[in-house]
């Protein structure tokens, strides 16, 4: 591996409106350009709200217009959740990918969990997005929680494992469980974008606490348990 500028990586706890994808740009875009970041990672379902039923949403939909011109402003790449349409005619929970260009299809969830059956299929392929010779493995929410997940993810030579999660607050130390495991297991920096407040899908109360920990699982910077908030750290 050769030397790597350090990467600046915030993960954010976005404040959403149920289904409304043009305020939530909106409040993405704000995020992006608070954040002071190269890398801006939001939670899953953030463009939405965690609702099941949600229309999926292509990368070039108009309403992602204000998300992708705070990316060309300020240089940064956006990670945000998203329903997808996906290879069988059915959805996918995703990770859509902003930089300044535009936005594509990044990732889409192979671990699904509970009532997601219903209405999603899952991902088949783990995936790695490449910023700046860092390669950054994606997952979301309960792809944490399998280790195989991170097992194939870290065998793509991962720098990072960047994840989207929802988890009730209760759950919060089951969260940040799972993120020491993969750091500490494989080496790599882990990322946590968690939602906050209420998010849907009878999330009243969503645990926040997003987090970065070092490869060595020791959490380095952390977010509190309100909505609006942002964690930000270095990457060396």
């Amino acid at each position: 591996m050769g030397v790597r500028d350090p990467l600046v990586i915030a993960v954010v706890q976005p404040e959403c409106a149920d289904y409304d994808v043009a305020t939530n740009a909106a409040r993405h875009a704000a995020a992006v350009r608070a954040a002071d970041a190269r890398v801006v990672v939001f939670p899953e379902l953030s463009l939405t709200g965690y609702h099941l039923d949600a229309p999926t949403i292509a990368p070039d939909d108009p309403r992602l217009g204000p998300l992708v011109e705070a990316c060309a402003e300020t240089g940064a790449i956006a990670l945000a959740g998203a329903p997808v349409a996906g290879e069988d005619g059915r959805s996918c929970i995703g990770v859509l990918a902003f930089g300044g260009d535009g936005a594509k299809l990044a990732y889409r969830k192979i671990c699904l969990g509970g009532t997601e059956t219903d209405r999603f299929s899952p991902g088949s392929e783990p995936a790695v997005v490449a910023v700046d010779g860092w390669r950054l493995g994606l997952a979301v929410c309960r792809d944490m929680g399998v280790p195989e997940h991170a097992a194939r993810t870290a065998a793509l030579d991962i720098d990072a494992y960047v994840a989207g999660t929802l988890e009730a607050a209760p759950d919060r130390p089951i969260q940040e469980d799972r993120a020491r495991r993969v750091a500490t297991e494989y080496g790599v920096w882990v990322a946590v974008a968690s939602f906050a407040g209420s998010t849907g899908g009878g999330y009243a109360s969503a645990a926040g606490h997003s987090g970065i920990w070092s490869a060595d699982g020791i959490l380095v910077a952390q977010a509190g348990p309100e909505a609006g908030l942002i964690a930000r750290a270095t990457l060396t």
